[in-house]
């Protein structure tokens, strides 16, 4: 076996792991927010300052502190109960410590009257490990119109 012969099966064994550790993360999310509603997105969002989310082309939050504040100060009041499904999840491991993550998703979000609204659309994001685990360092939603 050569030198490059072994590299390489180092590399894609560290990608093998990078995804599975992804794949875990990615399911931890849906089942999370599905049962703990949206101040469960905090605890997978990266508490950095390169931290940022937008959706359907706009910024949403500039940093992990815009969005603490949204979802603890208005989500929480307006949303109680989110279903969050994944599907077709893609994951493009970079780095032993980063991973591009692309997924449609599926959304049941149900407000603090019971009503409940579907939305469908496709998830992008940048995971990073860090000492709490697998974060979000970015995100991008888009909806299906």
């Amino acid at each position: 076996m050569s030198c490059n012969s072994a590299n390489q099966n180092l590399v894609t064994e560290q990608q093998a792991k990078v995804k599975t550790e992804v794949k875990q993360f990615s399911d931890s999310i849906a089942v999370n927010v599905s049962k703990n509603g949206p101040i469960a997105w905090l605890k997978y969002f990266n508490d950095s300052p390169e931290f940022f989310m937008a959706s359907d082309g706009q910024l949403v939050f500039r940093d992990h502190r815009a969005a603490q504040q949204f979802i603890t100060g208005t989500l929480v009041k307006t949303i109680n109960k989110i279903k969050l499904r994944w599907y077709n999840l893609r994951i493009d491991a970079l780095t032993p410590g980063l991973a591009v993550i692309g997924a449609g998703f599926h959304e049941d979000l149900t407000d603090n009257q019971g009503k409940t609204s579907p939305y469908n659309g496709y998830f992008t994001g940048v995971a990073q490990k860090r000492d709490k685990g697998w974060q979000l360092r970015d995100a991008h939603w888009s909806l299906k119109h």
